[in-house]
């Protein structure tokens, strides 16, 4: 009787063991699409995202119907390692120069939602601009996002593509990458790889110190949740679907490894990727480097908020390293 008794307290505690594993696969898959693939992917939506930026930074509306006006802006396609096509823009600065720009958009973003950068670099300091998509983002394959990860080796390749298209008489050209909230991670992530000499230096803007610690804060944040033991599960699906897992996407462990000037900006009161990430960010990076973090503004909207302060200390950077 008793042993009768004790298989079946086992078996009941196998089928709870068993119920809790399927629940957690369940919920772990769910973030996993909640983080990778949202739902409101806005960079595919052109035009609308066109008319936000306008609204946002009136000060580029010129500068955009002067671009569509003289036919500036090129689309162009190419097929990544894993075989997707990419998108990007093109934009050529006003007269021949080898000075390129390099702008990453952030999460959900298209090329559009970068405009207001690429308005810096090509309108304010006369440069050439590819604005890549990054993987699932606006008109670039994919099935889910890379979190600036993978998407670090797709950069690679833009950036090989923009100097083979606007390299002057010394065989090269003169590339600084810039990038925002995912584009900022991509950047960096970038950063700590061995980059070609014609890539001068970096700017990341409100970056994140690694996809585990942007989800461990927005998993708290949106749910109230621990990281144990969904954030562990969750990253080794990713592992297994993906080839990466959470801790591995390390913008902070990329920046230790770079050796170029990188400039870190970060809005004082961002509350989607916390300001004090960036100081982490800053602290792990060997010198040359600069930091930029602007009172009160809110995640991707220092440059909104202080426009003048914004483009001058870009600027400066700019000039010191590049020109």
């Amino acid at each position: 009787m008793r042993k009768s008794r004790k298989k079946t307290v086992l078996r009941c505690i196998a089928v709870i063991i068993i119920i809790l594993l399927i629940i957690l696969l369940a919920a772990s898959e769910y973030m996993l699409n909640f983080a990778l693939k949202p739902a409101d992917n806005k960079g595919r939506n052109y035009a609308k995202e066109l008319v936000v930026m306008k609204k946002r930074y009136p000060w580029i509306d010129d500068w955009i119907d002067s671009l569509q006006a003289t036919g500036s802006v090129r689309d162009t396609f190419v097929v990544a390692s894993d075989g997707d096509r990419h998108h990007a823009l093109f934009i050529n600065a006003p007269r021949r120069t080898s000075l390129t720009a390099v702008v990453v958009p952030g999460y959900t973003d298209g090329a559009v939602d970068m405009l207001h950068i690429g308005y810096i670099y090509n309108n304010v300091l006369a440069m050439n601009v590819l604005i890549p998509e990054l993987h699932a983002n606006g008109k670039s394959d994919g099935d889910a996002m890379q979190m600036g990860w993978k998407d670090r080796k797709d950069v690679l390749q833009w950036i090989s593509i923009a100097n083979n298209i606007y390299r002057d008489s010394t065989g090269n050209a003169r590339i600084i990458v810039h990038g925002q909230s995912m584009g900022a991670a991509t950047t960096m992530n970038v950063s700590g790889e061995n980059t070609p000499s014609y890539v001068k230096c970096f700017v990341e803007d409100c970056g994140y110190t690694s996809a585990w610690d942007e989800f461990s804060y927005e998993l708290n944040e949106l749910f109230g949740l621990p990281d144990v033991p969904i954030l562990y599960s969750a990253s080794a699906l990713c592992k297994l679907q993906y080839g990466w897992s959470f801790g591995e996407a390390s913008p902070l462990k990329q920046v230790a490894k770079c050796r170029k000037p990188m400039l870190f900006i970060h809005g004082g009161n961002d509350d989607f990727v916390p300001s004090r990430m960036v100081y982490k960010l800053y602290a792990a990076k060997p010198a040359p480097k600069q930091i930029a973090v602007f009172p009160g503004s809110k995640h991707a909207r220092s440059y909104c908020d202080h426009r003048q302060a914004y483009e001058r200390r870009l600027t400066a950077f700019v000039s010191r390293y590049v020109r």
